[in-house]
């Protein structure tokens, strides 16, 4: 079919529809703060376990892209991320709204959103297949390595939590081994319970951990929305003199380098499993901040800050997509989460996808181009009415979230069993968001540890019990170095960070 027919067929049947309805509903979900592109997929996804998985996909598609977007709107107006991925947005957004500004930031957002999107679009686009040609290259001991390169990825999505991190993650790998063994089809840690003999449902997990999970922690921490009152009210004052709407030439020529740079190392980013916008938003903010010739402007309201920023966060989804269609690693939570949506419609993402499913590949792509015409479309037209869905009660929302999971999750396989799962998630997300626990090498472990303990055992099966089959072959070697250079790169920075500070508070 092709790039060029898989758009025709967007514009020419439902899939636009479907897409619409997936930006309208990221767009509300990114703009509320304390919801997540993440959380809003994760929920959305059992949804869509009755439409077509190009329907299904269009739906999901849109949300992603559309939520990070309009996370960036709940920044620039009440300086309040509506997505992890917009933090980087505050610095320089809401000085200008203060500054009376708030058309022109609000269509900064958006204008530089849809850029920075199909700059990664673009990435996805020339780089999705030529990388999936070179991984059908890939046998047991690969898959293994670069599951084992993706576990690793455990330590630089915990933060400074190491410690709380590997424990989360070795909890996800203890419960990715419930079930039937992938060689020998042995019940494991099943007690007996035939509903467990598949294991413990990814999606649904998902569902709890992201949904439930982040109800329960916004309940007990009472996160609730101040209607009418502070930074909100200065919000609608502004919003009723809107200001200047578009940047001006040299506004444009001023940024367009450190748009284009910051866009590229996003993409890169994106790419790289287990970071995401929030790193790459502040990585690019920093860099902008030092080839500029007016750094002291940035954090002040700098036109070129907040168009880094929302390029930025934007650019590392075709990265994070890529890395998850080409390679079956996600690149980032959401694209975790998408995988378990493609696993629900029988699809497994990986470099066979490619070749099985091409017209399909398409199809997201050509999802991914008019989803960001469609955000650019809505963005203009609704900066206006943007500040309307910030006061909606975070009441009602929790209703509607907690609602959806059981809904969602009842609908995957119509089991009980699935919604008490859920629940169960929901509680442990909870306790680990308040015991400050990532929830994401949990996450990353559960998806990738079936995958590397059976490429593992397939391997020495293969060799018969040989462990050299792991270090003789090429790839494999690269990407085992690149896991133990993963691991060891935080202790070491972190030792060296420390030796830099207390030298430099010696000479004082």
């Amino acid at each position: 079919m092709g790039l060029f027919g898989a758009l025709a067929e967007v514009f020419t049947t439902n899939l636009f529809l479907y897409s619409w309805l997936g930006v309208l509903a990221g767009m509300i979900i990114g703009v509320l703060p304390g919801l997540s592109a993440t959380m809003g997929v994760a929920i959305l996804t059992p949804l869509t376990f009755w439409l077509q998985p190009a329907q299904g996909l269009a739906v999901l598609l849109g949300v992603y892209n559309s939520a990070i977007w309009a996370g960036g709107v709940s920044a620039v107006l009440i300086n309040t991320p509506g997505t992890p991925a917009s933090i980087a947005q505050t610095f320089d957004g809401y000085q200008m709204v203060k500054d009376g500004k708030i058309g022109l930031a609000l269509n900064v957002n958006t204008i530089y959103s849809v850029i920075g999107g199909l700059m990664g679009t673009l990435a996805l686009t020339v780089a999705a297949f030529p990388v999936a040609r070179f991984a059908l290259r890939f046998g047991p001991p690969e898959m293994f390595a670069l599951a084992a390169f993706g576990l690793t990825m455990m330590i630089s999505v915990s933060g400074k939590k190491i410690v709380n991190g590997l424990f989360a993650g070795a909890l996800g790998l203890l419960v990715s081994t419930i079930g039937l063994d992938p060689m020998h089809a042995i019940p494991r840690f099943t007690f007996g319970n035939v509903n467990l003999l598949s294991g413990i449902p990814f999606v649904v997990a998902l569902v709890g951990m992201f949904g439930v999970g982040e109800v329960l922690y916004q309940i007990s921490e009472r996160v609730v929305q101040k209607n009418g009152t502070g930074e909100e009210k200065l919000s609608s004052e502004l919003l009723a003199r809107m200001g200047r709407l578009l940047p001006t030439r040299e506004e444009l020529k001023e940024s367009s380098l450190a748009v284009s740079i910051s866009s590229v190392i996003s993409v890169i980013i994106g790419a790289i499993p287990g970071t995401g916008g929030d790193i790459a938003s502040i990585v690019c903010w920093q860099q902008a901040k030092q080839m500029s010739k007016n750094p002291d402007e940035f954090g002040e309201g700098s036109y070129t800050g907040l168009a880094v920023t929302s390029a930025a966060n934007n650019a590392v989804i075709g990265g994070a997509m890529t890395t998850m269609m080409t390679l079956g690693i996600p690149g980032d939570g959401v694209t975790a989460v998408l995988i378990g949506s493609l696993m629900m419609y029988g699809m497994q993402p990986g470099p066979r996808l490619f070749i099985e499913q091409t017209d399909f590949v398409y199809s997201v792509m050509a999802l991914m181009w008019v989803g960001y015409l469609m955000i650019l479309a809505l963005g203009m037209l609704s900066a206006r009415a943007s500040s309307v869905i910030l006061r909606i009660k975070q009441e009602y929302i929790w209703i509607v979230i907690v609602g959806f999971c059981i809904l969602g999750s009842f609908a995957i396989n119509n089991s009980l069993f699935d919604v008490c799962v859920m629940f169960v998630a929901g509680i442990l997300g909870f306790v680990f968001k308040k015991a400050d626990i990532p929830l994401g090498p949990f996450i990353l472990a559960l998806l990738l540890g079936p995958i590397a303990e059976s490429n593992f055992r397939r391997s020495l099966a293969l060799s018969q019990g040989d462990l050299s089959i792991f270090v003789t072959r090429s790839i494999t070697v690269v990407l085992l170095l690149l896991s133990v250079v993963s691991l060891l790169w935080a202790p070491i920075s972190e030792a060296m960070r420390r030796k830099k500070t207390d030298s430099s508070q010696a000479d004082a």
